[in-house]
C-alpha cells in the first residue's frame, strides 16, 4: 500500500553518523558523524531516489529547504539522503522517500539504475562532498497529485514535475535555480536511460528479439509410456502437479518481481507481435536476463508490470490512487533473491563471524535465505523508528520463506507416494515431501540416491549456480522421466569393469589408478521438468551436493537420453 504520510513536528535528533569509506568506495569500518565527515571530505554513501512519470514523461523535483547547509533554495533529486552507519541503501532509499515527501512504497518500486560518485567543494571550502549515491528510478505511470505529497519542512519547500528533456537541458546550461550535475558524466545516465527505454525502434528490438530467439531449436520430446501401471499414471500426474510448484518457487528465488512479471508478460503477449516475442523468450530463460549473453537483460522496467497501490486516508479528488511499474535491475543481482538485494559480501560476511558456529552453518547452508530486520520494520511500521538490532541481518529456512508453495508440493507428493507401488518410489515421494516441511533433505537425499523405479523422480532445492554471490544458496527443480532399463543396464557394465579398463590403459602402471569406482548412472527418457531449467538444457546431473552423503556415499548421475538425442 502507498501511505501518504499526514503532517508530523521534526524531531531534534543527535548527529548522525556515516560510514567513512575508501577512495574505491569499500568500507573502512570507521564512522564519523556528519559534520565530521563534510569538514573532513571522507568518502561517504548516500541515495538518490528519482519519480518519473511514464505518462507525461516528467521528473519530479524538490526544492531543497533554505535552512540547508548545502544548495539552499534549489531544484533537486526527487528525494535523496545519507546512508547513515550500518544501515543499508534500499531501505534508506524508502525511509528518506517517506520522511521527505510523506509517500511509503514497496521495494519492488525502486530500481537501482547505477553508482554516481559525486566530488565537490561549496561553501568556500567549509563543506567538501566526497559521496557514492545509489541512484534509484521510481516509476510512475501518471503523475502523483502534488496535493497528495507530505513535505519535511525542515528538508523540502516545494516540489514540481519537469520534463526529463527541459531538466536536462537546464543543467547543461547551469541554470542557477538547479543543484548542479554533469549530464555529459556520470549523471547524463538517467537520460539516456529514459531516453532509451521511451524512444525505442520497435522493429529493431522485436528483431533483435528474433535473433536471440532464433538460438534455440524446438524439439518434441516422446517417451514410452507402454511400461507404466495405471497406479504409476496415477502417481506421475501427482508428481507433475508438485513439479509445477517448484517452478512457482523458482521464479520467486530468481527475483522478488520475477513471478508479477511473469504473469504479466503472459496476460499482454497476445497483444502485440513485440509483446509475443518478448513473452516467448521470457519462458526460456525464466527471468528478464538472457541466458546466453552472460545474463544481460532483455527487458526493462518500462516492459513490466503495473502495480496499483491504495489512497491513504488523505482523499485527493479524482484520483484513483498510484499505479507503478515493478521494477528489476539491468544487471542480474549476483546474490538473485536469496539475499537483501543492497547487501555486499563484506557485511555478510561480518555479520556471519558474529554468530555462533551452529548459526554460521544455517547462514551459509544449502536451503536459507537471508533477510534484514529493518524491511520487515519497515513494512510493518512504515512511520516508526529505525530497527534497533544489533546486527540487521537474519536467516529464514526454505520452509519459512516458501511455506504456502512447500505445504502444496508436500500435500501433492504424499498423495503420490499413497498411490504408488514402488517402495523405493513411495519413500523417496514420503521423506521429500517431510523435507519440505522440515528443512531437512537427508533422509529424502539417501532415498533419491536408493531409488529403483520405473518412474524416476527427481525434486526440490538442488543447484546453487543462481546465487552468483557465494555460491551457497539452492534452487528448487524437478526432473520427471521414465527409467530405460537397458541403457541404464549397459552404462552399469561399462562402470562395473572401469577399473579392468584402467588397468590394460597403455600407459606405465606407476600412473594407473589402483581405485577406481564409477557413481551410478540412471538413465531416463525426460518427461517432464520445471524449477531451475532455464535457458540451454542439461543433458545429465549428478547430485546431491551434501558433502555429508558425497563424503559417505558418493553421488548418483541421471542421464537424459531423449534430451541427449535431441540434442
Amino acid at each position: 500500500m502507498a501511505n501518504f504520510r499526514q503532517p508530523q513536528l521534526q524531531k531534534q535528533e543527535e548527529e548522525e553518523h556515516f560510514d567513512v569509506l575508501t577512495k574505491s568506495g569499500q568500507k573502512t569500518g570507521i564512522t564519523k558523524p556528519r559534520g565530521d565527515v563534510h569538514r573532513d571530505g571522507d568518502y561517504h554513501r548516500a541515495v538518490h531516489v528519482w519519480i518519473f512519470a511514464e505518462s507525461t514523461q516528467q521528473l519530479l523535483l524538490q526544492r531543497r529547504a533554505h535552512c540547508k547547509d548545502s544548495w539552499p533554495d534549489l531544484w533537486d533529486i526527487s528525494s535523496a539522503g545519507h546512508i547513515s552507519a550500518g544501515d543499508s541503501s534500499l531501505e534508506t532509499a524508502r525511509r528518506e522517500l517517506e520522511e521527505e515527501l510523506g509517500v511509503t512504497l514497496p521495494k519492488d518500486a525502486f530500481e537501482l539504475i547505477f553508482v554516481f560518485l559525486q566530488e565537490c567543494v561549496i561553501n568556500d571550502g567549509q563543506f567538501i562532498n566526497n559521496e557514492y549515491n545509489d541512484v534509484y528510478l521510481v516509476t510512475t505511470i501518471d503523475s502523483i497529485p502534488l496535493e497528495a505529497f507530505t513535505l519535511q519542512e525542515a528538508e523540502v519547500s516545494a516540489v514540481k514535475y519537469i520534463s526529463y528533456g527541459e531538466y536536462k537541458m537546464l543543467l547543461a546550461k547551469g541554470d542557477s535555480e538547479y543543484v548542479p550535475y554533469d549530464v555529459d558524466g556520470q549523471y547524463g545516465q538517467l537520460f539516456d536511460i529514459i531516453e532509451k527505454r521511451y524512444k525505442e525502434n520497435t522493429v529493431a528490438r522485436s528483431l533483435s528479439l528474433q535473433k536471440q530467439l532464433s538460438r534455440y531449436a524446438p524439439i518434441s520430446l516422446s517417451a514410452d509410456l507402454t511400461g507404466l501401471t495405471d497406479s504409476d499414471k496415477e502417481t506421475l500426474a501427482y508428481v507433475v502437479k508438485a513439479a509445477v510448484v517448484m517452478d512457482e518457487i523458482f521464479y520467486l528465488q530468481s527475483w522478488y518481481s520475477n513471478p508479477v512479471l511473469r504473469d504479466w508478460l503472459k496476460e499482454h503477449a497476445g497483444t502485440s507481435e513485440l509483446n509475443k516475442l518478448k513473452w516467448s523468450y521470457y519462458l526460456i530463460n525464466k527471468s528478464p536476463w538472457s541466458c546466453l549473453d552472460e545474463d544481460e537483460a532483455f527487458l526493462t522496467t518500462a516492459d513490466s508490470a503495473i502495480r496499483l497501490l491504495s489512497k491513504a486516508k488523505g482523499e485527493v479528488n479524482e484520483w484513483s490512487g498510484l499505479e507503478y511499474r515493478a521494477a528489476f535491475p539491468m544487471s542480474k543481482p549476483p546474490g538473485a533473491n536469496f539475499y537483501p538485494p543492497d547487501m555486499d559480501k563484506t557485511e555478510f560476511e561480518i555479520w556471519k563471524d558474529s554468530l555462533e558456529k551452529d548459526q554460521q552453518k544455517e547462514a551459509t547452508g544449502f536451503f536459507t535465505v537471508i533477510k534484514r530486520h529493518s524491511e520487515s520494520s519497515l513494512n510493518s511500521h512504515p512511520h516508526g523508528n529505525k530497527n534497533s538490532a544489533t546486527h540487521d541481518l537474519y536467516i529464514v529456512p526454505y520452509s519459512e520463506e516458501y511455506k504456502a508453495l512447500l505445504t502444496k508440493a508436500a500435500d501433492l507428493l504424499h498423495k503420490a507416494g499413497n498411490t504408488t507401488n514402488s517402495p523405493s518410489l513411495k519413500r523417496l515421494l514420503h521423506s521429500k515431501a517431510d523435507a519440505f516441511l522440515s528443512n531437512d533433505y537427508y533422509d529424502s537425499d539417501i532415498a533419491w540416491m536408493e531409488l529403483d523405479s520405473k518412474l524416476d523422480v527427481t525434486i526440490g532445492p538442488y543447484e546453487t549456480y543462481e546465487d552468483k554471490l557465494f555460491g551457497y544458496k539452492a534452487t528448487f527443480e524437478a526432473y520427471i522421466g521414465i527409467r530405460d532399463d537397458e541403457a541404464t543396464a549397459q552404462l552399469k557394465l561399462f562402470g562395473d569393469n572401469l577399473q579392468l579398463l584402467e588397468e590394460n590403459l597403455p600407459m606405465d602402471s606407476a600412473y594407473k589408478s589402483k581405485d577406481v569406482n564409477a557413481a551410478p548412472i540412471r538413465v531416463i527418457q525426460l518427461l517432464f521438468n520445471a524449477g531451475d531449467v532455464k535457458g540451454p538444457q542439461t543433458l545429465a546431473f549428478n547430485l546431491p551436493n551434501d558433502e555429508r552423503i558425497v563424503n559417505d556415499r558418493g553421488t548418483s548421475m541421471v542421464m537424459l537420453k531423449n534430451v541427449s538425442e535431441a540434442k
